[in-house]
């Protein structure tokens, strides 16, 4: 009844960025001098503290009885709670892309939750508590921001606050002389992460033209015509194609406007060139000599050497714009006077 199958992965990343956070936790035993003899990388695994303290994890056979390696960590999830206090409309969407930007994307907005964890730290000595402690407490104040890939397909990835809400310790050193004194601190974690719903292909992609159609008849405004439009279209700011065209037939200084070029015949007065980094507009063309307008598109007006290869920047570039860059825009106004009407449906004028 729910829908299409999806499945993001998402709780299992969480789980795994969290067990990530305490994999280099190490403690250090010293001699009455203060010189270290021995250091240990303290071992972490998913699970709760009875598997461990019932059966060693590397010695699986359930008739061999054998005391655990410590000192070790343990955690796992605990609870999964919805956290209304970061509640945003779900019917919202927003568009997102592939890694590779090759297909556009609808997506509802997430759902905030919360997932509860448990750290423990077990160890046989005191001292080795303290020192696995003093190595995470410091780093949550109270929370720290781990950065989690939730959704791979659109690569949306968040920071995740894990929020150190309860620290507490148990010892069984009151306990009978043939059991194992171990000791045993636990840490209450909260990942307030977010849940996506299904990622769907956007058959609408990126909105590339914008129209707008001004009437001034407004008693009757469901029939009126319109006298005049306004069309704005995304506009490259950059070469993307390497479509060299001409090149420099000399060297020119950076205030230099006017220059001689190898080739105008791929070359449009009004248009937009670039040679290196710098973006120029064409203003008139004389022969083989270009006039121009320097260091267009907030690119900076530089000196450049004869030979430099010149490229067009035009509508193959346009097309060409990727999620992200920046661009410009080429603006259009048209004034009417033949009383027709926009069909939105037949995308011409009726």
């Amino acid at each position: 009844m729910l829908g299409t199958y999806y499945y993001h992965e998402i709780i299992r990343r969480t789980i795994i960025a969290f067990g990530t956070l305490f994999n280099n936790i190490e403690i250090k035993h010293k001699t009455q001098s203060g010189d270290a003899y021995s250091s240990v990388k303290v071992p972490i695994a998913y699970g709760p503290t009875e598997k461990f303290l019932a059966r060693l994890e590397q010695r699986p056979d359930p008739r061999q009885r054998v005391g655990i390696t410590l000192p070790r960590l343990a955690f796992e999830m605990d609870s999964i709670a919805y956290d209304n206090q970061r509640k945003v409309s779900t019917m919202q969407t927003f568009k997102a892309f592939t890694t590779d930007g090759s297909k556009a994307r609808k997506v509802f907005m997430p759902v905030p939750y919360n997932l509860g964890f448990k750290l423990y730290a077990m160890t046989q000595y005191n001292e080795d508590s303290l020192q696995i402690i003093e190595q995470i407490l410091p780093f949550f104040q109270p929370s720290f921001n781990l950065t989690v890939d939730l959704v791979k397909a659109i690569g949306e990835k968040r920071d995740i606050p894990m929020v150190l809400e309860n620290v507490s310790f148990q010892d069984n050193y009151d306990s009978g002389m043939e059991e194992k004194r171990v000791i045993i601190y636990t840490l209450d974690f909260t990942a307030k992460t977010y849940l996506f719903g299904p990622v769907a292909d956007n058959s609408e992609g990126i909105i590339k033209k914008v129209q707008v159609d001004y009437a001034t008849d407004t008693a009757n405004r469901t029939a009126a015509s319109r006298q005049l439009r306004y069309v704005a279209e995304p506009r490259a700011t950059k070469d993307y194609n390497d479509d060299v065209v001409s090149k420099l037939a000399e060297d020119i200084t950076a205030g230099q406007r006017k220059f001689l070029v190898t080739d105008v015949s791929s070359l449009v007065v009004d248009s937009y060139i670039a040679i290196g980094d710098e973006m120029m507009y064409i203003k008139e063309i004389n022969a083989n000599k270009l006039t121009v307008r320097r260091g267009e598109d907030r690119t900076s007006a530089i000196s450049h050497t004869n030979n430099d290869p010149i490229n067009a920047v035009n509508d193959a570039d346009d097309a060409l714009i990727e999620m992200g860059d920046d661009f410009g825009f080429t603006e259009y106004r048209y004034d009417f006077d033949d009383g027709k009407v926009f069909s939105p449906t037949k995308g011409v004028d009726v």
